[in-house]
């Protein structure tokens, strides 16, 4: 490692990964280490999104330049997004592009410094930790130029039918650094979507992006400059329009091999309003490492916010900790202005020092239980806890009062995400994260909005006979409004199969059926298998929280990493000089096979946008009038034309021409209201629905929502007879 130091070394980076992100104080690191005055200038940085349904694929390539006059090492540390993982690491050796493979870690290491003690050209991609990633090249020689790409896929953050993209760029350590490519630097943006968009825009940089929305399920966004700035994230939102709640499939299949699938339950604004109050009690991390980066500074906003927005029917309690916890009131006090002022005093009060120790502050906040309302434990902190602590955190979530869940609020640029996205699912809670840049108060409305709608809880979707296996995650989360569960797994048989959907509304039973196509080839959607592979690999080191030992789950992950070309811990990417010296270490072409078979499908859904756009941009410009035709003379004899029935419109997306017949991958649900909702009904009742038909709109717990609305009423009537 020593001897890495004193080569050249580039460093790139994570900025502030979260909504809102654009005012964080970045820039991009081009540094020489160990005293050699070395530089690595970045030529061009040419980005490319392609989001399918929520699911992103970011090609990001840039191109290097040594303007020393020594061959040197360049080391190339980035961010990737929360959820997201590295799919694919190439470099151009002598005008080719060599294609990488994923090994295990420490053989991937090995075989890299065998080449370069020898002076070959060898490339590796490691990941460092759950949000960090490096790459190692060597060598580039003096005043060489080298080109390099990275393929990572993720999820979309979704809040509030808000669907938010942050390409993030470079942290600041040095203040004197240039934080500017020298040539070009370019990000296109392609948005694809069975829900209609509504809007897109670019917060970070509406004045540079050039965005086009083409049809109401196709957009583009364009940024290109020259001499492009890396001091801020670049971040897209665009909003979807699902009024109502439908079960929305992508699916992915070979010829001849098992399928995968992506599934995803969208919760729409079918139900009214919640006027209940709730119970809060929100736990500030006031430990030492709280002190780094404002993030103390941030949770006493964002506690300042959430405590603001409370109605007159809450109440709350606010606690404080670091090695020990601290409470205020003792006791739930009513959200009157009041209490509410004193808890802001309180806030101006406190200091961060100390270690973090989260389970007794948990232990108390479970005190706060009232068995007739809703607890919500409400945790804002950076997770940056003691390993040994984490398996009591999560046996802590274990032993929760029954109507408590809990919600992690995610401080600062260094946040132990999977810790508090675990804590916050496994009791049925939601996780957000917040950063300097951020709007608290509007954080806190969305929080609020989930809140306020009735959850749906134990959700379970039933997959019937398409032979489902692998399915992740084993236990599905709560439904709120705003927020998407998305299921993966592998599938075996095909055809039109019906989907049943359980939940628990407010003690009301429900369940619903759908139907829809699991095709036996379709090549449309290559993300699947690696979102897949990678939602796998999160469940398998989520099962390690809780065993507290990773050991019988790393050959599993090495596995899923090798075979599906993923980054992980415990998995890298090795990039060779040519087909001969893959062969010679024995290693697999598995990504080289998939990349080829990914780019092909990338293709023809490219083809696909362009048809649309091209439709799109007819009518622009000057339009060439038509001439009437003539009508042909009636011939004597002939039979009356038949008048034909028109077809449906079709979607540009959805033309033959381009595409196959759309399968029904999309699907709302429509609820029959209940026939006995002139009674009572008792705290748990069953009621079966049906669906009633396809479309990209149409109401899900519809009848529920009567049904609550109007036990809302005679709770009124009720109150004014008496």
């Amino acid at each position: 490692m020593k001897s890495f130091r004193k080569t050249a070394t580039l460093l790139i980076a994570a900025a502030t990964l979260l909504i809102g992100s654009a005012n964080a104080k970045a820039a991009g690191l081009l540094i020489a280490d160990g005293g050699f005055g070395g530089v690595l200038e970045i030529k061009e940085h040419d980005v490319n999104v392609t989001i399918n349904n929520g699911i992103a694929v970011t090609r990001v390539t840039q191109v290097f330049v040594n303007t020393e006059k020594r061959q040197v090492e360049a080391l190339y540390t980035f961010p990737v997004p929360k959820g997201a993982s590295v799919a694919n690491f190439s470099m151009w050796i002598k005008g080719k592009e060599m294609v990488g493979e994923v090994l295990e870690k420490k053989r991937a290491r090995e075989i890299y410094n065998s080449y370069k003690s020898r002076r070959r050209d060898p490339g590796l991609l490691e990941q460092v930790d759950y949000k960090t990633f490096e790459m190692r090249i060597f060598p580039i020689g003096p005043k060489a130029e080298q080109k390099v790409e990275i393929v990572y896929y993720q999820e979309l953050n979704v809040d509030h039918d808000q669907a938010t993209y942050v390409y993030p760029l470079a942290t600041v350590t040095r203040k004197d650094i240039n934080a500017r490519t020298t040539g070009k630097f370019a990000i296109n943006a392609e948005i694809k979507s069975a829900i209609p968009l509504v809007k897109i825009a670019s917060p970070s940089h509406a004045d540079e992006f050039v965005l086009n929305q083409h049809t109401e399920n196709y957009a583009v966004a364009s940024l290109e400059t020259s001499g492009g700035s890396l001091a801020a994230d670049v971040v897209l939102n665009y909003d979807l329009m699902r009024p109502k709640t439908g079960m929305d499939l992508l699916t992915l299949r070979q010829t001849g091999e098992d399928g995968f699938f992506c599934l995803t339950l969208t919760s729409g604004k079918d139900l009214a309003k919640q006027d209940t109050g709730m119970d809060y009690v929100f736990l500030l991390d006031i430990s030492g490492s709280m002190a780094n980066d404002g993030k103390l500074i941030m949770s006493k906003n964002s506690v300042s916010a959430f405590i603001g927005e409370l109605g007159p029917e809450d109440r709350f309690e606010m606690m404080t900790f670091n090695v020990n916890p601290g409470t205020l009131f003792n006791a739930m006090q009513p959200a009157d202005t009041a209490n509410k002022d004193a808890a802001k005093a309180h806030l101006d009060t406190q200091r961060a020092r100390g270690g973090t120790v989260l389970a007794p502050a948990m232990n108390t906040a479970y005190k706060y239980s009232d068995p007739d309302r809703t607890l919500n434990v409400v945790i804002l902190s950076d997770g940056m806890t003691e390993q040994k602590e984490r398996r009591t955190l999560i046996q802590l979530i274990d032993e929760r009062p029954r109507n408590a869940r809990v919600f992690c609020i995610g401080v600062g640029n260094e946040v132990n995400r999977p810790l508090l996205e675990q804590m916050a699912q496994e009791s049925g809670g939601l996780a957000a994260f917040i950063s300097r840049g951020d709007n608290f108060q509007r954080q806190a409305r969305a929080f609020r909005r989930k809140l306020m709608r009735p959850v749906a809880s134990d959700v379970s979707i039933d997959l019937g006979s398409i032979g489902a296996y692998n399915i992740t995650p084993e236990k599905l989360p709560n439904l709120y409004h705003g927020s998407p569960i998305r299921v993966y797994g592998r599938y075996k048989a095909s055809g039109e199969k019906e989907i049943a959907l359980k939940a628990d509304v407010q003690g009301q039973e429900i369940s619903e059926a759908v139907t829809l196509a699991f095709p036996q080839s379709d090549q449309n959607n290559p993300e699947i298998e690696r979102m897949w592979a990678l939602q796998r690999v999160d469940q398998l080191m989520k099962q390690s929280n809780r065993s507290g030992t990773r050991e019988n789950v790393i050959d599993e992950i090495v596995r899923l990493g090798e075979d599906f070309s993923i980054v992980t811990q415990y998995t890298s990417f090795l990039v060779l000089e040519n087909d001969g010296e893959y062969k010679r270490w024995k290693i697999d072409r598995r990504n080289s096979r998939r990349l080829s078979r990914d780019r092909a499908a990338q293709t023809r859904r490219q083809e696909m946008l362009d048809a649309i756009r091209t439709k799109a941009q007819a009518n622009i410009g000057p339009q060439q009038a038509s001439k009437p035709k003539k009508a042909a003379a009636p011939q004597t004899g002939a039979k009356k034309p038949i008048k034909l029935a028109s077809a449906p419109r079709t979607p540009a997306s959805q033309n033959n021409a381009v595409t196959p017949p759309k399968r029904r991958q999309s699907r709302d649900f429509s609820l029959e209201s209940p026939a006995s909702q002139n009674n009572t009904p008792s705290k748990r009742k069953k009621r079966r629905f049906r669906s009633s038909g396809g479309g990209p709109v149409g109401p899900l717990f519809v009848g529920i929502a009567v049904w609550l609305r109007r036990r809302k009423s005679k709770k009124r009537v009720g109150s004014l007879n008496h």
